[in-house]
């Protein structure tokens, strides 16, 4: 059984048989006190040399951390233990001896990520790839509830969606390709047919951003819904995260727990969620200190600012649109600015979502194209779009590793992904 399932069960004086690996051992002569690990969490395995084979005991001895191992034993109370139960153990099997293994305490950051391979197997980083495996669940939950069909858009593609200066270049049998920023583009032309669809894919930006919220190589999640407006995107959006939100609360209370996340945080999280504008979060910056003005845009310090003391994300909408992509709607009732929205995380986590209401006019997307010099070659497909059939449609990208830190609270992105990728970090 896991041992989760054994501590639940609390049956004392009944015979258990856990398996997993070793993650602290101690002996005192003619006992051995073997903490053991699995994916549900910790117990503690009392090996007595009279209570097991000669040969059980001598691996229990033997058996380093990390070594994995099966014991069999009899369910105690024993307040001493982790979670208060542990086995004493009528059969101890070692399956492999681990050598000494190499991560100790206090060891720096770069040697930890040199040995990624190794250091996913902490508790900590355990319980955050489980809670990011809940987030995963409980989104793909919500768009189904809501009539959003799962697309599985491309990863090579011709041409770029956030801009040509962070695209990673490649050779396609001859032909210049990239990888994927975003399937926005694809996701638009599946609203034609399924009208509401999401992706979650991999995502790549050629950025040199060294901060704590930027990876070279991330999982994103979009939507894209068809006879929607910007407001109405807003209103998927937060549905969207609350559900995430809850979904990550009700089920994942021990791992929370143990990386010090309260759940109490996440069940704040219920829409509506507050809408300022740009212009707006120009001033309570400006009040708090920072010279901005119009057309300033919004680093990671100027996020912090406005949402430190906040207990639920935020919008920001209408940005200028030298600030956002040409293919955003235009906003009439201020033409300096599109119809668009990122929701910023609270306690000071930033931006997790972009997102807009697309323009639908063919004439104005040339025009935006030429303006700003990008050529319509590879984008004729996307063009073609707007002269059948277009409609008003909005959507908008979710940065799961980004949730994943706010949710979690981590202090930088990389530990929101087991393997991750930056400017200075492809191994392991």
């Amino acid at each position: 059984m896991h041992i989760a399932d054994v501590a639940r069960s609390g049956r004392e004086g009944s015979e258990y048989s856990i398996r997993g690996w070793i993650y602290r051992t101690r002996s005192s002569g003619s006992i051995v006190f073997s903490v053991i690990r699995d994916e549900t969490g910790i117990m503690q395995c009392t090996v007595k040399k009279s209570d097991v084979a000669q040969e059980d005991f001598a691996g229990a001895q033997k058996a380093l951390i990390e070594s994995s191992v099966e014991c069999s034993g009899l369910l105690k109370k024993d307040e001493r233990a982790p979670g208060g139960f542990e086995l004493r153990a009528t059969s101890f099997h070692v399956v492999s001896f681990a050598e000494p293994f190499p991560i100790t305490a206090n060891q720096s950051e770069p040697f930890l990520l040199d040995n990624r391979h190794l250091w996913i197997r902490s508790r900590e980083q355990t319980a955050v790839m489980k809670i990011k495996e809940t987030l995963l669940q409980g989104a793909r939950t919500w768009f189904r509830e809501n009539d959003f069909f799962e697309v599985t858009p491309p990863i090579l593609t011709t041409n770029a969606c956030e801009g040509g200066t962070t695209l990673f270049s490649l050779k396609y049998f001859g032909q210049d390709a990239y990888l994927s920023q975003s399937a926005q583009m694809y996701l638009e032309a599946m609203t034609a047919s399924l009208e509401k669809v999401f992706a979650v894919t991999p995502s790549f930006r050629a950025e040199k951003s060294r901060t704590p919220r930027h990876l070279t190589e991330y999982w994103h999640m979009e939507g894209e819904e068809a006879w929607v407006g910007n407001e109405g995107n807003m209103k998927i959006q937060e549905e969207l995260v609350s559900a995430i939100a809850s979904s990550v609360a009700k089920e994942r209370k021990d791992d929370l727990a143990l990386i010090g996340r309260k759940v109490d945080d996440l069940k704040a999280v219920e829409p509506p969620f507050e809408r300022i504008t740009y212009e707006r979060a120009i001033e309570l910056l400006n009040g708090k200190g920072k010279e901005m003005s119009f057309g300033d845009d919004l680093g990671t310090d100027e996020e912090r600012l406005l949402t430190e003391e906040l207990a639920a994300p935020i919008f920001v909408t209408n940005f200028p649109k030298s600030l956002k992509a040409f293919y955003m709607k235009d906003n009439e009732d201020d033409l300096r600015t599109y119809k668009c929205a990122d929701m910023l995380a609270p306690e000071g986590f930033g931006e997790i979502i972009g997102g807009s209401e697309r323009e639908t006019d063919y004439g104005k997307l040339i025009r935006r194209m030429e303006e700003q010099k990008i050529p319509l070659e590879p984008y004729r497909w996307y063009l073609d779009l707007r002269k059948y059939g277009s409609v008003q449609h909005s959507g908008f990208g979710l940065g799961i590793e980004r949730v994943v830190r706010w949710i979690c609270k981590l202090e930088h992105i990389r530990d929101a992904t087991p393997f991750p990728r930056t400017p200075s970090r492809i191994y392991p």
